[in-house]
């Protein structure tokens, strides 16, 4: 990667602004448990301090995680932890016991949540796959393997299972495990890669600073210091996508960023650039695939939702 193009990466990973939210911090004993962050609509992890389990998502072959690795799910998707490959009826929500001291057999997790506190890092990780494995074989995060420890060492301290220093360990394990997905090209279209093109930077800056003017291609051009047709073809092919269809994408991340805020319907389509509702519906249906009053409602109420809803 171009030194440029490696800085550049490094700004907006570190402008991600991850903010880590313990849920349980313990272990898990025998083999019919099981454990699951779905059904808050948030993004979660789980991190493997000891013993092993498996990871088991819709539609997805099922996957061993050992001690110091961890998944971490940007979107909220159905799924579970087990003890056993292939979990009976009987496995279910067990008690989670306090990491220490270690049980023969047992499996320490530390799980939760996470959200972005910067606008850019929600649209970013919308680049991602919905599934970021960190793998303790991965050479190359071979430098995570101490947080690891840290984590570990926090969650066996005595009333401490919520230790806030949990929290910032774990935005440290996800700042590498992006960067390294960034370093190597996994994360190859819309805003990410537009993003990380030294001659794109400026624009998409001016793009989230601004995503209710009138922008033409023309403007788009002008600000990357390209002719019309230069701009457009190399745009295309950096994010496969032509310039008014990638801003169509990015107003309504930012219009849905902000229904999650608080906004309400007008103003977020006001923000982009929206003076029809019924134009903005449209449009957000289309790049979202729910309706903006609907979307809004049940990003509104996953907060409050019972305690229940999750099977830990």
């Amino acid at each position: 990667m171009h030194a440029d193009t490696d800085r550049i990466v490094d700004w907006l990973v570190s402008g991600l602004e991850p903010r880590a939210s313990v849920f349980h911090v313990g272990q898990y004993c025998g083999s019919d448990w099981r454990a699951s962050t779905a059904g808050r609509a948030r993004a979660s992890f789980h991190l493997v301090l000891r013993g092993h389990c498996w990871l088991h998502r819709e539609g997805a072959e099922s996957l061993q995680l050992g001690p110091r690795e961890a998944v971490f799910l940007l979107r909220d998707l159905p799924h579970s932890l087990t003890a056993q490959r292939d979990p009976g009826p009987a496995c279910g929500p067990r008690a989670m016991l306090p990491a220490q001291p270690p049980m023969v057999g047992g499996t320490t997790l530390a799980c939760g949540f996470f959200d972005f506190r910067a606008l850019p890092g929600d649209l970013l990780t919308a680049a991602f796959p919905d599934c970021l494995l960190l793998r303790a074989g991965n050479p190359a995060l071979a430098a995570v393997a101490p947080l690891f420890d840290l984590l570990l060492t926090e969650a066996e301290r005595d009333g401490e299972a919520a230790s806030p220093l949990i929290e910032r360990l774990t935005e440290l394990l996800f700042f590498y495990l992006v960067r390294e997905l960034a370093h190597h090209q996994d994360i190859e279209a819309g805003l990410w890669a537009v993003w990380r093109k030294p001659q794109f930077a400026p624009l998409v800056e001016r793009l989230l600073r601004e995503p209710g003017r009138d922008w033409s291609v023309e403007d788009m051009a002008r600000i990357a210091n390209m002719s019309r047709a230069s701009f457009f073809k190399h745009f295309l092919d950096t994010c496969g996508q032509p310039p008014a269809q990638f801003l169509l994408g990015l107003r309504m991340r930012i219009a849905a960023h902000r229904l999650r805020g608080g906004d309400s319907v007008l103003r977020a389509a006001e923000h982009v650039g929206y003076h029809s509702q019924a134009a903005f519906t449209r449009a957000f249906k289309k790049v979202i695939g729910e309706q903006p009053g609907a979307y809004q409602r049940t990003r509104r109420n996953a907060p409050a939702r019972s305690a229940a809803l999750l099977s830990h």
